[in-house]
């Protein structure tokens, strides 16, 4: 990687990192605090507070990619981290469930996700873009861990409105990050056809896409449904609540070491599709494991940190997929169906864990989760050639274009070209960012039309 790719990679994981710590540190304790509201022993209004920030993420993920294709990632990221520290303030003063609701629900609609990745995606090559998203993936995943050791201290010394506090200061830090940090992407040259709807209409149509995207949704349904009866599993064994951070963390720090060889893999050997394979075929074995062994907490750890391996790998390799599938000028777009997707997996799998579990048990949880990797797997397995199956024949390659060549239909021709397969034309620049075959594309062709030759 590039120095500017490595410092838009890492700021950019600092910024997703610092939001996530600020979600992440509330559920510890907001159950337990929530019973101080009034209505808050309503234990489904308690639900619902809970999951209403991945509602409206859910709601809000497209309108946003859909945004920052139209009018850039950083603008759309710093109104989103400010709508979330204005949810977050709103919480904070909460002195009833409801209020708590409203609180959250506003701090969902600052639904960030799919602009900040389409901003890596931007910044970083295609053959680097793995390990940009790993370390998105690897900060989320500490920034979970980091929640559930300090959490509770947090909470006895400064409350569950020093908590909101604190989560609207890391928002209005992630700006100043944002601002400092992250180096500006291109602006883009659009036609009067290139509409929002167009845009969305190309990836939903787009069945790599929607298979990657029905991949997300299942690892996140599969995650929320697990963690419902795992917890009072852990008790079980004999770990008291308070205690669970010592099986946390750890797990998560060696599953962080377990994932590095299977992110090299993929992307150096440009071969995502054995290790999505591999990956979520673990998912389903793990999950059926869990099904099968007893509550033994050494027996329970391992298949913890199986799990997490699993998870992730998943967690980056599918949206490094999915920016390296979707066109360059829809990639907004389609990283905020796939964040859709993985926000309605969470509250999916809330609902079907909390439901199966109360009807026919926690082995019934862990059976329904192997049976839906299994179908993922099915579905992962009978996909064509991934987009990056193709990387070893494609060349990233970037054109001046002449003072005199018009910008507008400029990007519409160069994608008519034989052998070119991505276009971004760059206003700002005044260049042409292209994805061609090496083997195969019209270079004359091209040249021709970057300098006005005929």
């Amino acid at each position: 990687m590039t120095a500017s790719e490595l410092r838009a990679g890492l700021s950019l994981a600092g910024v997703f990192g610092l939001r996530m710590l600020g979600l992440f540190l509330i559920l510890p304790v907001f159950a337990v605090h929530a019973r101080t509201l009034e209505g808050g022993s309503n234990l489904m209004l308690v639900g619902i507070a809970l999951g209403a920030y991945g509602l409206a993420q859910a709601i809000l993920q497209i309108p946003f990619g859909m945004a920052s294709d139209r009018w850039g990632r950083k603008p759309v990221i710093i109104v989103g981290l400010i709508v979330f520290a204005l949810g977050s303030l709103l919480a904070a003063f909460a002195g009833t469930i409801w209020t708590a609701i409203a609180g959250r629900l506003l701090q969902g609609a600052g639904a960030i996700s799919s602009a900040v990745i389409a901003l890596t995606a931007d910044l970083t090559r295609e053959r680097h873009r793995t390990k940009a998203m790993a370390m998105i993936g690897a900060m989320i995943g500490f920034s979970f861990a980091l929640s559930l050791v300090v959490a509770p201290p947090l909470y006895r010394w400064i409350g569950m409105g020093g908590l909101f506090g604190a989560t609207a200061g890391l928002a209005l830090l992630s700006i100043l990050i944002l601002r400092a940090f992250v180096p500006e992407a291109p602006r883009r040259v659009r036609t009067v056809q290139e509409g929002a709807r167009r845009l969305l209409g190309e990836c939903l149509r787009d069945r790599q896409l929607m298979s990657l995207n029905l991949g997300i949704f299942v690892l996140h349904m599969t995650q929320m449904a697990m963690f419902v009866v795992l917890p009072p599993r852990l008790i079980s064994a004999g770990l008291a609540l308070p205690d669970h951070w010592k099986v946390y963390l750890p797990v998560v720090l060696a599953s962080f070491v377990l994932m590095v060889p299977f992110i090299l893999f993929a992307d150096r050997r440009n071969r995502p599709k054995p290790v999505l394979i591999g990956m979520v075929g673990l998912l389903a074995l793990v999950e059926a494991a869990f099904g099968a062994t007893g509550n033994r907490l050494v027996i329970l750890a391992a298949l913890m940190v199986a799990f997490f391996s699993a998870f992730n790998v998943l967690e980056a390799l599918l949206p490094s997929l999915v920016s390296r599938v979707a066109p360059a000028q829809a990639r907004g777009t389609a990283i905020g169906v796939y964040n859709t997707m993985q926000t309605l997996g969470l509250f999916v799998g809330g609902l079907l864990g909390g439901a199966v579990a109360g009807r026919y048990g926690p082995g019934a949880v862990y059976g329904l989760c192997a049976a839906f990797a299994a179908l993922w797997l099915a579905i992962a397995t009978g996909m064509k050639a991934l987009a990056a199956s193709q990387v070893n024949d494609l060349a990233d390659l970037t054109f001046s274009i002449a003072a005199g060549v018009e910008l507008a239909g400029l990007r519409e021709a160069l994608e008519r070209v034989h052998g070119v397969r991505d276009v971004d034309v760059s206003e700002q620049e005044r260049v042409a960012r292209l994805k061609v075959v090496s083997s195969d594309w019209d270079e004359g062709r091209v040249r021709k039309l970057v300098t006005g030759g005929v």
